[in-house]
């Protein structure tokens, strides 16, 4: 029966100093190359390709991060330290029209055209659909975003 626990022993040993026996929780994370911001970016402002600089990063930090040629020409909703990961939920489109902004809103149709002034009451960028109000009747529409200042109503 000595002999047994003897043999136990040093299996134990042995299974210790090779690393067997300890849970693998000091393993050194796999680094990969991340698109990191250079400098502190305020909420509004759109990103360039020079913004970023690439760093080795552990791989959970680097999930979902984007690149530079992905954030670039896009515009941050909250403000974003320097070295800092940017992820598609900081960024959107430019916004074109603005909350509040007293905007041009026009109606084109097969040989006609219409336009009027027109207050915001969302913001957005090219494409999106953004409520405004005509001023000369005082309706709210929704209509598409389809320049700085400037919404269009599809004709019928």
């Amino acid at each position: 029966m000595s002999r047994v626990r003897v043999a136990v022993a040093r299996l134990l040993a042995l299974a210790v100093a090779c690393g067997a026996g300890a849970p693998a929780l000091a393993a050194d994370p796999t680094e990969i190359p991340v698109a990191i911001l250079l400098h502190p970016v305020a909420r509004g402002d759109i990103l360039a390709a020079a913004d970023f600089d690439r760093q080795l990063r552990a791989a959970a930090t680097a999930h979902g991060a984007l690149g530079p040629d992905e954030a670039s020409g896009r515009e941050a909703v909250r403000a974003l330290p320097a070295g800092s990961v940017v992820r598609a939920g900081d960024l959107v489109t430019p916004r074109l029209v603005h909350r509040g902004e007293a905007i041009t809103l026009s109606l084109r149709g097969r040989g006609f055209a219409i336009s009027t002034a027109g207050r915001a009451l969302a913001a957005g960028g090219m494409g999106d659909v953004v409520r405004v109000v005509a001023l000369s009747t005082n309706h709210s529409v929704d209509a598409v975003v389809d320049g700085a200042g400037s919404v269009r109503i599809a004709g019928q």
